[in-house]
């Protein structure tokens, strides 16, 4: 027998040995294409939490003085109250004195806003504004009194922002609506037009 006599396979072994690897190859590349998908999403979740990881220490940062900036909230609106009880006209003529305990209170209410302020706690600003209910708690509807119905008649409590989320609303009184400033009159006694909410 020579070397080529050897090498010989039946033509049905062949090609059933070609079936084989070929299935092989199939489920290799099934499996090569199932883990590069495991790859890709393993990967994708990884960078998902970096990001979540990235946001959530940003907003720790950002929002970490929150119970403390709202804490301070009260000993601003209190220095507030003390400089509104003594008018200006009554500090005219007080006692130079008392007229320096009012400064105090004064700088001292000011350097607690500017340090508010410095750590990302902002006044809300109500001058001229419209009610929104995402930034203020409406207590009272009032006469509009020439002002446009549903603007902000009177202030009072400040509000306050950190960065861009509500620390505390603003507290204010609200133009009725109307042409003469009053409510508007609920529809007439048609059947369904009211609602009993008395229990």
């Amino acid at each position: 027998m020579n070397g080529d006599e050897q090498d010989y396979v039946p033509e049905s072994q062949a090609n059933g040995g070609d079936d084989g690897a070929r299935q092989d190859i199939d489920a290799l590349k099934a499996e090569a294409a199932d883990l590069k998908d495991r790859l890709l999403r393993a990967l994708a979740d990884a960078e998902n939490m970096r990001r979540r990881a990235e946001r959530e220490k940003a907003d720790a940062s950002q929002y970490a003085v929150t119970k403390f900036a709202r804490d301070m909230l009260s000993v601003a609106d209190n220095l507030k109250r003390a400089l509104d009880a003594y008018p200006p006209e009554a500090r005219a003529g007080a006692a130079p004195q008392l007229k320096a305990v009012i400064e105090g209170v004064e700088a001292t209410e000011r350097h607690l806003q500017s340090t508010l302020e410095r750590h990302g706690v902002k006044l809300i600003d109500t001058n001229g504004a419209k009610f929104d209910p995402n930034l203020h708690q409406a207590i009272a509807e009032v006469p509009a009194d020439g002002k446009p119905p549903g603007s902000i008649v009177n202030v009072v409590q400040t509000g306050y922002l950190i960065a861009d989320r509500l620390l505390r609303p603003a507290m204010v009184t609200v133009a009725r609506g109307g042409s003469d400033g009053s409510s508007p009159q609920p529809p007439g006694n048609t059947p369904g037009s009211t609602v009993d909410t008395k229990i």
